[in-house]
């Protein structure tokens, strides 16, 4: 059972609201293990140009998947639904991200519009400003 406090949207130039996700800590790799090399496939449409070749970041566990799925809950609390869809789009928009795809906000608007949800540019703004805060800060 999760308990998640609902956060209200914030401006990009702020931090995120605190969410606090409780559940057991979750089986796996241990992070720091090495990047694969096997592509995984997008969970939408995608238009993210050099992503196709850039590597997938490490799923992240414990308080980094929290933070990850707060930034993706901060824009829309039905794409957590399924977290591990989130997470896999947010791993996949790294790779966008890292790889110089051409619009990535429209590519995360596109990655992360999934069961019954649309995202605007400006969503996909709002969750690119997240996850380089969370998952994949530029380097």
């Amino acid at each position: 059972m999760r308990a998640v406090q609902q956060p209200h949207r914030q401006s990009h130039s702020q931090p995120f609201a605190a969410v606090q996700v409780s559940r057991e800590q979750p089986s796996g790799p241990a992070r720091g293990r090495p990047k694969s090399t096997a592509p995984e496939a997008s969970s939408a449409a995608d238009d993210s140009g050099g992503a196709k070749n850039a590597d997938l970041p490490p799923k992240p566990i414990g308080a980094e998947r929290d933070a990850v799925l707060a930034t993706i809950l901060d824009v829309n609390s039905n794409l957590i639904h399924d977290e591990d869809k989130a997470i896999n789009a947010a791993r996949n928009q790294c790779a966008a991200l890292d790889g110089g795809a051409t619009n990535p906000d429209h590519s995360a608007a596109q990655r992360f519009s999934y069961d019954g949800v649309t995202l605007t540019d400006d969503d996909g703004t709002h969750i690119n400003f997240g996850l380089r805060k969370t998952l994949c800060p530029e380097s």
